[in-house]
């Protein structure tokens, strides 16, 4: 089976805010802010980068993308060799056809100045719209086949339409690198209902949990008096109140570990196997998120967890495209 050199961390870092006004108020100004970002991660040994070429509101569409390609050409130093710049091509209803797929990572390559190393379907269409899905799906394959990026993966997929990928990919002898899903102490649907790190390790592919903070509910900084602006406030007002016992816990093990309810939180994702990929919007985020790594809890305090998370009533909302 077909397979080239990508070198997958422990954690990751996600960009979605790197150009979202809407959601993470971005502005232009912060950009010397995520090049400290970019270095300080790849410093550390956070060396895979997730974007997607959908990221970035209006005009600032594809931003995230032209971020990452200048920070990449920009930096010099340690783990440079193992740095993975990772995007998701969104399945728009105006892409129908395999080579829309290939110009479209044409296009993401182009913005970033450099060959995507792993390319991903954003989310699937199975749910409205199968036929589209196998031809987009074929041009991830025709990306790969013409060494245009190093390995194929998959965003918001189940363990049911994972299986019909997998083969279809098995039959051109191309292996599926990844899976992303959102996963996190307050969102593990996908993995726990839907079986995806099960089905993942028998078909060898690696699972990436995106969200893994709950857009910052496992934080701990956020409380009913005190809530983040827009539609993040409307979630966290939502789940704040059931999940009252769950950050209790996750506050009381991070106290014991000296760590932050944040570093415990991702720290969690990557005891069950995951490659988490927090974002960060400036150097004392990425500092934060850098240190959940080299250590791990242990199989009670992550048992412990479990427990609370599987106690809670209103979740995070679900990403609607995700497939069974």
């Amino acid at each position: 089976m077909t397979t080239k050199q990508i070198h997958l961390p422990e954690m990751g870092c996600g960009t979605w805010a790197w150009g979202n006004r809407l959601l993470w108020d971005y502005q232009e100004s912060m950009d010397s802010q995520l090049q400290e970002v970019f270095d300080l991660c790849v410093h550390n040994g956070v060396t895979l980068f997730d974007t997607g070429d959908s990221y970035g509101t209006g005009k600032l569409k594809g931003r995230s993308e032209i971020l990452l390609g200048k920070f990449y050409q920009d930096y010099q130093g340690v783990n440079q060799d193992k740095i993975c710049l990772a995007t998701k091509l969104a399945p728009y209803p105006w892409r129908l056809t395999r080579k829309a797929m290939v110009d479209a990572g044409l296009a993401s390559a182009q913005r970033m100045g450099r060959n995507i190393d792993l390319v991903q379907m954003h989310w699937s269409t199975a749910n409205y719209l199968p036929p589209q899905e196998w031809q987009l799906l074929a041009g991830l394959g025709d990306l790969f086949e013409q060494g245009l990026v190093k390995g194929v993966g998959l965003s918001n997929y189940g363990s049911k339409t994972l299986r019909k990928v997998h083969q279809r990919f098995q039959e051109r002898g191309i292996q599926i690198k990844t899976l992303q899903v959102q996963y996190s102490l307050l969102s593990t649907y996908p993995v726990e209902e839907l079986g995806v790190k099960d089905t993942c390790d028998q078909l060898g592919i690696k699972l990436i949990a995106y969200s893994p903070l709950a857009l910052g509910i496992l934080t701990g900084k956020y409380s009913e008096t005190n809530l983040p602006k827009g539609i993040r406030g409307w979630s966290c007002k939502q789940i704040l109140p059931g999940a009252m016992s769950l950050l209790n816990c996750l506050r009381a093990i991070a106290e014991e570990k000296q760590k932050t309810m944040a570093q415990v939180a991702i720290n969690w994702c990557i005891c069950k196997g995951a490659i988490p990929i927090p974002g960060a919007k400036n150097p004392d985020q990425a500092k934060q998120n850098i240190g959940a790594i080299g250590w791990r809890l242990d199989r009670g305090e992550v048992i412990e967890l479990d427990k609370e998370a599987s106690k809670i009533k209103k979740p995070m909302v679900q990403n609607p495209f995700q497939s069974k």
